[in-house]
């Protein structure tokens, strides 16, 4: 049975290798890695099979920046499952116990760059459509998207959306 919690920190190792495996590289890895050490606002779930992580998801602190205000949310990067676990409903739960999680602490947006045909499952829509534009040259309007929890939070809000600067300095290693 799959248990879905927050991370602990023996969890980490094992984190790290979810991510290098799902990802084929240790870049995402890295990410993670840096944002445990310099950010404290993280939201951070593994999915369990007994002792062993099969996947994770991570949460961090995003921003729009517009004209008139800014505001800040959270942003989902990475996510991961186990190659050998894929395809089994691990992602959309975690990514269904994130959201649920990040609503009742009253976040208002969660932003993602990823499958267009994926994410829109859980309510994510195209940024552009809001006026949010991501923070990298050349990204597919259909591949950033955004999920807004509190409607009344951002009425008016538009601008650049911005993952903290780790994922700039990771993808740059």
């Amino acid at each position: 049975m799959i248990i879905i919690r927050e991370e602990r920190k023996k969890d980490r190792e094992a984190i790290r290798a979810v991510n290098e495996k799902a990802f084929g590289q240790p870049a995402e890895a890295s990410i993670v890695d840096k944002l445990r050490k310099s950010c404290p606002a993280l939201l951070s779930l593994v999915a369990l099979d007994g002792d062993e992580v099969v996947g994770h998801i991570l949460f961090s602190p995003a921003k729009i920046e517009g004209d008139s205000k800014a505001i800040e949310g959270m942003g989902l990067a990475p996510m991961a499952v186990q190659p050998a676990w894929q395809r089994q409903g691990i992602g959309t739960r975690l990514i269904k116990r994130g959201i649920e999680m990040l609503r009742s602490r009253g976040c208002p947006f969660i932003i993602v760059l990823g499958h267009a045909e994926y994410y829109p499952r859980f309510g994510f829509v195209s940024a552009s459509g809001h006026g949010i534009a991501s923070q990298w040259d050349g990204v597919p309007n259909e591949a950033f998207m955004i999920l807004i929890l509190d409607q009344s939070a951002m009425k008016g809000v538009s601008g650049v959306a911005r993952y903290r600067d780790e994922f700039d300095e990771a993808m740059q290693e």
